[in-house]
C-alpha cells in the first residue's frame, strides 16, 4: 500500500502543478491556480500519516517505509524549486514571462553546487525521518531496512558531489562562444510563483 500511495503522490504531485499552472496562466485565474500550488504539501502529509499508521499497525519496517522517507525528503528539498523552475518556463511560454536564464561556466557550476545542498537537504530530511521510523519500531523490531536507506541517501549525497563537482572543474562551455552570460533585454515584470 505504501508504494501505491508513492506512486499516487507523485502522479498527483504533477497533475496538481499541470492544473495549478493551467489555472495561472490558461484561465487567468491566479489566486485560484496558487491555492492549487500550494496544495502539493499535503501529499506528503498524507504519505508520513499513512508511513506512521502502517508502521503503529505492526507493519514489518523494510524498503517501502525507507522509500517513503526519501520520497519525502526530495519533495522538501526538491518540490518548491520544481514548481518555480515549471511556472518561469510555463510563464515564458504563455503569459509573456522573461525568457528563462540559460547557465554556462562558472554560473552554472555555482547552480550545480546549490542543487547538491538541496540534495544535503532532502538527505537530512529523509535520514531524520528514517532515524525517527528507527527509533518507533524500538529495538523489538528489525530496521536493518531503514538503516540501509540511511545509507542510500548518504550514497546520493555523494554521487551528487561528484557530478557538481565535475561541473567546476570541466565548465560547461556556451556554444555561441561567450564567456560572460549576456545581460536580457529588461521585459515587463511578470509575476510568476514565489
Amino acid at each position: 500500500m505504501i508504494v501505491v500511495l508513492i506512486i499516487a503522490c507523485e502522479v498527483g504531485f504533477w497533475v496538481l502543478l499541470a492544473l495549478g499552472l493551467a489555472l495561472r496562466y490558461l484561465a487567468k485565474m491566479r489566486r485560484t491556480g496558487a491555492a492549487v500550488l500550494l496544495m502539493e504539501p499535503l501529499l506528503e502529509l498524507i504519505l508520513l500519516v499513512v508511513t506512521a499508521i502502517d508502521l503503529k499497525n505492526g507493519a514489518p519496517a523494510d524498503w517501502k517505509h525507507g522509500l517513503a522517507a526519501v520520497y519525502i525528503g526530495f519533495t522538501v528539498a526538491y518540490g518548491h524549486y520544481t514548481i518555480k523552475w515549471v511556472d518561469g518556463h510555463v510563464a515564458y511560454r504563455f503569459a509573456g514571462g522573461p525568457r528563462p536564464v540559460k547557465r554556462y561556466g562558472l554560473d552554472y557550476a555555482k547552480h550545480e553546487g546549490k542543487l547538491w545542498l538541496r540534495t544535503v537537504l532532502m538527505a537530512v530530511v529523509a535520514c531524520g525521518l528514517l532515524q525517527a521510523a528507527i527509533a518507533y519500531v524500538g529495538d523489538g523490531g528489525d530496521t536493518t531496512s531503514l538503516h540501509e536507506w540511511q545509507g542510500t541517501a548518504l550514497k546520493i549525497v555523494s554521487i551528487h558531489a561528484v557530478i557538481a563537482l565535475t561541473y567546476l572543474i570541466w565548465q560547461k562551455k556556451d556554444p555561441r562562444g561567450r564567456t560572460e552570460v549576456p545581460e536580457e533585454a529588461p521585459r515587463p515584470r511578470q509575476k510568476t510563483l514565489r
